[in-house]
């Protein structure tokens, strides 16, 4: 698999060669637009630089995520996302994610109030559901029937969800239903 980092650093080389501007001036441009919805911030930047999709929403998410540690005042994005009574629930976050790293390298996208897995697509989302519950979105097709899983309408971020409250219930069900999203992720 190739590693999402360097085609990340490649995709915004050739994004500052066609503009003609550095990734600074281009964040600087941003920021100056004073637009702060992602979809607002790609769409001003495909029809102001004649960006294509793709480039365009990359360089919004990228200029985005450069404001929000400073925004959300913290520096590991899980520090927001856990916090007040959810804070308790960094655990078994980190229970989850221990069995998920067994599997081989993957993206941590941090969102709002949850982390999307990624290897060439979202296998998982894990977050913060309640204060005493993290909910998982697996996309998997065709797990095996478990009351523990919820099946979701089709078209929606992932296939099933489940919630979890303690770290005894990280088995091995859960870890061959996290392995089958993975696997088919890549």
């Amino acid at each position: 698999m190739a590693d999402p980092q360097a085609a990340l650093a490649t995709q915004l080389r050739n994004i500052e060669a066609r503009t003609g501007k550095t990734l600074a001036e281009l964040r600087a441009m941003v920021a100056a637009s004073g637009l702060a919805k992602h979809g607002e911030i790609r769409a001003w930047l495909q029809q102001t630089l004649a960006l294509g999709y793709g480039d365009a929403n990359t360089l919004a998410h990228v200029a985005r995520q450069a404001e929000a540690p400073a925004a959300m005042g913290a520096e590991d994005p899980l520090d927001a996302i856990y916090t007040g009574p959810k804070a308790a629930l960094r655990p078994l976050h980190a229970r989850i994610v221990e069995a998920i790293d067994r599997f081989g390298p993957y993206e941590v996208a941090p969102k709002k109030g949850y982390v999307s897995l990624r290897r060439r697509k979202q296998f998982a989302m894990v977050g913060p559901a309640t204060a005493t519950q993290v909910e998982i979105g697996l996309n998997a097709r065709e797990l095996p029937a478990d009351p523990r899983l919820k099946p979701q309408p089709a078209g929606g971020m992932c296939t099933y969800k489940l919630r979890l409250s303690t770290p005894q219930e990280v088995d091995a069900a859960l870890v061959g239903w996290l392995r089958a999203a993975y696997d088919a992720a890549g």
